[in-house]
C-alpha cells in the first residue's frame, strides 16, 4: 500500500519527473500538475504527491493560486482517510498569503471549516452523521459545485466505510451498514452482492469475511529462563529479606 501512494501506478513518466525530481519546484510545471489533478477527478484516480506538488508550488508562488484546484485536492484527500493526505494537504495552507488578483471572492475560507468537519468525522469513523452533514442543506454548494464533479466520490466514501468495517465487525446488520454507506433496499443489496459478502436472509445479519484485523488470536507467550538464572534471582531475593 505504501509503495502505491508514493508512486501510484497510474501516473505516467512525464508527471514522475515532475514529481520526483527538482522540476516539482519549477512554477511553469503547475498547469501540468493541474490538468492532472482534473484527470484524477474525472478518472477516479488518486496521485497524493503530485496534489502536494501544487500545493507546494502555491506556496511558494502565491500569484499562482486557484481555490478550486486547493478544494479538490481536498475533496479528493478525504477519500484517502484514515491515512494522513487530508492533513498534509491542510499543513501547506496554514498562513497562506491572500491573493489579492482573484477575480472572484475566494470560496475556499467558507468551504475549509466544511471540509474539516467532514474529514474528522471519516477519521472517527461516524460515517451516519458523515452522510448527514453531507447531504444537509448547509453543503449544497459543496455537492453541486465540486463533489458532483468528482467521479465516484460518494463510492469513494463508502470504501472508506468498507474499510473500516472489515477491520471492526465479523457481522453486521443489514440496516447498520445502509447508515454507513448511505444506501437502502436494492441498492444495499447489489452493493453487499458486489462485495461478496453474505446476508442471512431470516435475520438480515451480513457476515464479514474473516480477515487480520477482525480476527481475534491468543496470543502465548513463553520464556524460557535457565536453572542458573532462577538461582540468581532466588538469591537476590534473599539478601534484600
Amino acid at each position: 500500500m505504501a509503495a502505491s501512494w508514493i508512486t501510484p501506478p497510474t501516473r505516467t513518466e512525464l508527471i514522475e519527473g515532475l514529481v520526483s525530481g527538482v522540476d516539482r519546484y519549477n512554477p511553469s510545471n503547475v498547469s501540468i500538475l493541474e490538468d492532472y489533478l482534473y484527470h484524477q477527478i474525472r478518472s477516479e484516480e488518486y496521485d497524493c504527491l503530485a496534489n502536494l506538488a501544487i500545493l507546494k508550488l502555491y506556496q511558494f508562488n502565491p500569484e499562482l493560486y486557484n481555490p478550486d484546484v486547493v478544494i479538490n485536492i481536498l475533496i479528493k484527500s478525504l477519500t484517502s482517510t484514515p491515512l494522513p493526505d487530508f492533513n498534509l494537504c491542510i499543513s501547506l495552507l496554514d498562513e497562506r498569503p491572500i491573493n489579492s488578483t482573484l477575480d472572484e471572492p475566494d470560496p475556499l475560507p467558507a468551504l475549509l471549516p466544511i471540509l474539516k468537519n467532514l474529514h474528522n468525522l471519516l477519521y472517527r469513523c461516524r460515517f451516519p452523521a458523515f452522510w448527514q452533514y453531507y447531504n444537509s442543506r448547509e453543503l449544497e454548494t459543496l455537492r453541486d459545485n465540486y463533489t458532483v464533479e468528482c467521479a465516484g466520490f460518494e463510492n469513494a466514501i463508502r470504501s472508506v466505510a468498507i474499510r473500516a468495517v472489515k477491520a471492526t465487525f465479523t457481522r453486521i446488520t443489514f440496516e447498520r451498514l445502509g447508515l454507513y454507506l448511505n444506501l437502502e433496499g436494492g441498492s444495499l443489496e447489489l452493493y453487499i452482492k458486489e462485495l461478496g459478502w453474505i446476508r442471512d436472509s431470516s435475520n438480515g445479519v451480513i457476515t464479514v469475511p474473516p480477515n487480520p484485523d477482525n480476527q481475534i488470536e491468543a496470543t502465548v507467550v513463553q520464556e524460557n529462563i535457565k536453572l542458573p538464572q532462577i538461582a540468581k534471582i532466588i538469591a537476590h531475593s534473599a539478601l534484600k529479606v
